[in-house]
């Protein structure tokens, strides 16, 4: 969600390249009577057709190069291959305009420790060719050392005895702005003709536009480096909580894109988690990324719940850029409970991972991406407990996609590398996820691991803050509104993946369906919110699965035997038939109805039959 090069195509030049090509024409001499011996004298000065179809050719195949060169330096190279026996072209220094002076940037024909090694720096009050065109905008040709000398008396000694003996210098141009000075200069004198000086001016254009994306390279550079300086690494964050963050750039070429992670010390021992993701991979992403980031840190610092936070920050990108949008999970954790209060924009779901390596992904209520359409901020706050051992794991989409994957793909990648391995070593964790997703896949194209967006990883740990005895427990909870209906199929997603090992898959179903039967019951009999919590105890073969939905009505349920097309009163005749255990249970506000499975062997291996 690499720098984008605003630079028009060489072939916005061919026009004025043909042009110049028609000045040399126009320039070389008219058919002269023949002599005795049957050949035209040539005109003194002006170069022979030859010459000039062959300058035509060079500057064709030089402006292309020229157009699509990196650096200046290369630029300067490809210039001097205008060389020719009338085009003397020997000499050439490129001087940039700043804090009212110039400097050497580049040189190309002058010897080692020139201009550009010993810092070549000088007033632009100077009286000098390139301080002049950086004053006025306008170039100065200087066909001889005479033409020089009574030109710019008081400088000319600079140029003296190097073996030059004419010079040009023209203007950089970006956007209407003298940024810079091209100096050309030649071994012999030149009498700089319209084509020739035509020539020069085209010249002067491409050596600018280098310079530009020059320039713009640095800055993004400086831009890129900075802003990942201030994403370091988050070591523990505050007792009962561990934070272990990556952040890697693969698809746009800066250090740093528009994906983002963030840890913020709120007031009474909370902290703020987040991540975020604005659209693009320019050097425009990174810079609306930064701001976005600050305005996300100092609503949190305000002391506003995820919600007022998120809703903010997507006003506040409106007003930075109406054609950008940007995805955000925020989460504010207090580390003495381990409760989370989460709000998302738009962004993928949080994934879960139980002690015993199991992951599941957290569905969690969203909002619209953040400046996506303004005035429809509305950003509701799931609730979800982390308990001891378990990592919550945030990311941005370029983690899941990396590599060309889609979502489901690259999800059973991720899921494969986040399963394995002790808790314990959080950045273990994070480094085997990043590795999992950048090394390069069997028969894969070289490359092709790069191949994407940036990648922010965050992983948060619960940590136990006293000794306990190791319980081989799952646990999954979650609650769904009455507004809320698609919330019954992200919790039978939730309840597959719980007993993604089970041993018995019609078991599996079972519990999908009873647990199903529950929820409904209370989305359609009562005006409250269901509220489901499973359990999976025990050694594998013999684990039990404990299932609780609660909700504050306080009408218990009771036993019915529907007739044939009755449309309710079949959900407690389901738990008696195919539950192992069951009950309703009274709460000081509600009731808690409930039922248990135990794991049942295999078929095969009930039946006898060798596997």
């Amino acid at each position: 969600m690499g720098g984008e090069r605003h630079e028009p195509p060489p072939e916005e030049f061919e026009a004025e390249l043909d042009q110049i090509a028609e000045l040399n024409r126009m320039d070389a001499p008219s058919p002269a009577p023949r002599d005795g011996r049957g050949s035209r004298p040539a005109a003194e000065g002006v170069p022979p057709g030859d010459a000039v179809r062959r300058r035509d050719s060079l500057l064709l195949s030089a402006g292309h190069a020229i157009g699509e060169s990196d650096s200046l330096d290369e630029a300067l190279r490809l210039v001097a291959g205008l060389y020719a026996p009338d085009f003397p072209l020997d000499g050439q220094c490129v001087f940039g305009i700043g804090d009212g002076h110039l400097s050497a940037l580049a040189q190309h024909g002058f010897r080692p420790g020139g201009m550009v090694d010993q810092g070549f720096r000088m007033p632009m009050t100077t009286e000098y060719p390139a301080a002049e065109v950086a004053r006025t905008g306008r170039a100065v040709f200087l066909a001889s050392t005479r033409e020089y000398r009574a030109a710019f008396p008081a400088t000319w000694h600079m140029s003296a005895r190097k073996g030059r003996n004419a010079w040009a210098f023209l203007p950089l141009v970006t956007a209407g702005r003298v940024v810079g000075v091209w100096l050309a200069a030649f071994r012999s004198p030149v009498p700089f003709s319209t084509s020739e000086r035509a020539l020069l001016t085209v010249t002067g254009r491409m050596v600018g536009q280098v310079l530009e994306r020059a320039r713009a390279g640095k800055a993004e550079l400086a831009l890129s480096r900075g802003l990942r300086r201030s994403m370091r690494a988050a070591g523990p964050a505050m007792t009962g909580l561990s934070v272990a963050t990556r952040y890697v750039p693969t698809g746009g070429g800066l250090m740093v894109g528009g994906d983002w992670y963030d840890s913020i010390d709120l007031p009474s021992g909370r902290l703020a988690l987040v991540i975020g993701d604005v659209q693009g991979h320019d050097v425009h992403a990174a810079g609306l990324m930064a701001q976005l980031r600050t305005a996300v840190h100092a609503y949190a610092a305000e002391g506003h719940g995820p919600d007022a936070v998120l809703a903010r920050a997507s006003r506040f990108l409106t007003t930075l850029d109406e054609d950008r949008f940007a995805t955000c999970l925020y989460i504010e954790a207090d580390p003495s409970t381990g409760n989370l209060h989460i709000a998302r924009a738009g962004h993928p779901h949080p994934v879960l991972r139980t002690p015993d390596g199991t992951c599941l992904i957290k569905h969690i209520s969203g909002g619209l991406p953040l400046g996506l359409m303004p005035g429809e901020e509305d950003y509701p706050v799931d609730t979800l407990r982390l308990h001891d051992g378990e990592v919550l794991m945030l990311c941005t989409d370029g983690l899941i996609e990396n590599g060309g994957h889609d979502m489901y793909s690259g999800w059973v990648r991720v899921r494969d590398a986040f399963s394995p391995g002790p808790v314990e070593d959080l950045e273990a964790m994070a480094d085997r996820l990043m590795s999992a997703v950048l090394s390069p896949e069997p028969g894969a194209r070289e490359g092709a691991a790069r191949d994407g967006d940036d990648i922010a990883l965050l992983l948060v740990r619960r940590d136990s803050v006293k000794p306990r005895a190791e319980v081989d427990k799952r646990r999954l909870v979650l609650t769904i509104g009455q507004d809320q209906g698609e919330g019954l199929a992200e919790a039978r997603a939730e309840l597959k993946a719980l007993l993604y090992d089970w041993a018995r898959p019609d078991q599996v179903d079972t519990a999908v369906l009873l647990a199903t039967e529950l929820l409904g019951n209370v989305l359609v009999h009562t005006d409250q919110d269901g509220s489901l919590t499973a359990y999976v105890t025990g050694e594998t073969g013999r684990r039990r699965l404990l299932v609780e939905v609660m909700d504050r009505g306080d009408e218990l349920p009771h036993q019915r035997t529907p007739v044939e097309l009755a449309s309710s009163g079949r959900g407690l005749l389901l738990l008696d038939i195919l539950a192992d255990q069951w009950g309703v249970r009274p709460e000081p506000e509600g009731k808690t109805a409930w039922f248990a499975l135990t794991e049942a062997s295999p078929p095969d291996a009930a039946d006898g039959t060798a596997v």
